[in-house]
């Protein structure tokens, strides 16, 4: 009689689950923190940065 134990793939469903998950929320938390935020508050200022500018021409010049 063959005994199958599933506990290796249980843990290793859980590990990868919980990683996996973990590690996205990880991400989208960097992005929100970091370039998000960011872009929401230079948006709502009174004169747009000298960065934003200078991206926005040259996103306009390769369009043409």
């Amino acid at each position: 009689m063959v005994t199958v134990s599933y506990a290796g793939a249980l843990i290793g469903f859980f590990l990868g689950f919980g990683f996996g998950v973990g590690c996205a929320l990880a991400v989208m938390y960097s992005i929100y923190m970091g370039g998000y935020r960011a872009a929401v508050r230079d948006s709502v200022q009174a004169s747009a940065p000298e960065r934003l500018l200078k991206a926005r021409e040259k996103a306009l010049a390769g369009r043409r």
